[in-house]
């Protein structure tokens, strides 16, 4: 078994593995920000190792990392949840996903993964986003590069949001 040291967690059951707090956490500080300036209140749950596969009503929001760390963000959320979010950024009701609402949402994506890139500076580290890709429905991404980390965010109404980072550092 993996022994953690100061700045690492250990993650997962059966599959143990180490990961730098420092790469994962500058994502959730970022998402939990994003989502509190919308009035979206966000708790991070116990990250777990898990295979980027999401089933029939999953929304995902992919943003590529380049830079001094490489892979990517999957941003995945329930289709329940996207509609409510985009309701709290477009200050309407949403009660299905649509070319406006899609964008909202990407651009909530774009707004985590760049106060993201903001966080990682103030620690020397550089990086660069991508334009975000919207996936929906039953879809599996495989990446030999680096584990795919789940971290859930709990939301006030026992929703979730999953940050799926999947990046290696040089």
């Amino acid at each position: 078994m993996p022994k953690a040291t100061k700045g690492q967690m250990i993650i997962g059951g059966e599959d143990m593995a180490l990961l730098n707090v420092d790469h994962v956490n500058p994502f959730l500080v970022a998402a939990t920000s994003v989502l509190r300036d919308f009035g979206v209140e966000a708790k991070v749950l116990k990250p777990f190792l898990r295979d980027a596969v999401f089933d029939n009503d999953a929304l995902i929001i992919v943003i590529g990392v380049t830079g001094e760390m490489k892979g990517q963000v999957m941003i995945a959320f329930q289709n329940d949840v996207a509609c409510a979010i985009a309701s709290k950024m477009m200050m309407m009701p949403v009660t299905e996903m649509n070319e406006m609402s899609n964008s909202a949402i990407c651009e909530l994506g774009n707004m985590i993964l760049g106060n993201s890139a903001t966080v990682f500076s103030t620690k020397g580290i550089g990086i660069d986003i991508t334009p975000p890709t919207m996936c929906e429905g039953n879809v599996m991404f495989s990446s030999v590069y680096a584990a795919n980390v789940v971290i859930p965010l709990a939301l006030e109404d026992g929703k979730t949001i999953e940050i799926n980072v999947s990046i290696k550092g040089e």
